[in-house]
């Protein structure tokens, strides 16, 4: 099952329950099976869409299970993270006003 597929069975997941109180969701908001690097406003829209379920303080952009050798060459690796950072900032700037 791919990373959207899983985002999308997670999500409906949280819709109907909850997070206990003082617990924190790091989705995984980067795939590791791919060289495909995520748009950075795909991973802000899923932090989105987990944040406004959940609570925006109850929600950190994590990475699909790890990147590892899985994601190609590190130089791929790095891009990952870079959108996952960039990402994580767009999120906070729509929900929290702020980047």
């Amino acid at each position: 099952m791919g990373l959207r597929h899983l985002f999308r069975k997670s999500r409906r997941v949280f819709e109907e329950a909850k997070l206990p109180q003082g617990a924190t969701l790091v989705p995984g908001v980067v795939g590791h099976c791919t060289d495909f690097i995520e748009h950075p406003d795909l991973v802000a829209e899923r932090l989105v869409r987990y944040a406004r379920l959940l609570g925006r303080e109850n929600v950190l952009a994590g990475t699909d299970c790890g990147l590892g050798t899985r994601g190609g060459h590190p130089s791929i690796c790095w891009a990952k993270f870079e959108a996952r950072a960039e990402g994580a900032r767009r999120a906070t700037k729509t929900l929290w006003g702020r980047a």
